[in-house]
């Protein structure tokens, strides 16, 4: 019994994400890293060019390409911690004040690293000055960080 087909391109995407290698700086597309075999065998030709855009600006986005920390992206930012061996747990303080989460809030570390809220979602009713925080990697690149003293946590991702 053959897989769904709806298996296929996600499965095809699992075995690219664990196969990148460091070599390139900029993101690839999906049609420059797969073999043609590849990308007819995950499905995606079958893809409309406006949804084969989609899936390669979100991989972009979620920092599953294949390069070097910090990597450049499209839209001008810098996506670090590509390469899942540099991502170790990271203890620090927030530099001045912390009033919660508010969606896309940007906080400054003491190490010098800026965060910013990754998901929605927003919690006002703290009133901080520089709270110990941690910031622990997570599953699909992904990083939560937990804010000592108010319990509320939040993923994020590095900006700075």
């Amino acid at each position: 019994m053959s897989p769904p087909r709806t298996l296929l391109p996600l499965a095809a995407l699992f075995a690219l994400f664990a196969s990148t290698t460091a070599a390139a700086v900029e993101p690839s597309t999906l049609e420059q890293r797969m073999s043609p075999d590849e990308f007819t065998s995950a499905g995606l030709d079958r893809l409309t060019p406006e949804q084969l855009r989609f899936l390669n600006d979100w991989l972009g986005n979620k920092g599953i390409v294949a390069s070097v920390a910090p990597l450049k992206k499209r839209d001008g930012t810098l996506e670090y911690y590509p390469d899942d061996s540099d991502r170790e747990l990271i203890e620090s303080r927030i530099v001045g004040p912390f009033e919660g989460w508010r969606g896309k809030t940007v906080v400054t570390l003491e190490n010098g690293q800026k965060w910013q809220q990754s998901e929605s979602g927003s919690r006002g009713d703290v009133n901080m000055t520089g709270p110990a925080v941690t910031i622990k990697p997570m599953s699909m690149g992904s990083w939560l960080i937990v804010v000592k003293g108010c319990n509320c946590s939040v993923r994020v991702r590095r900006i700075g």
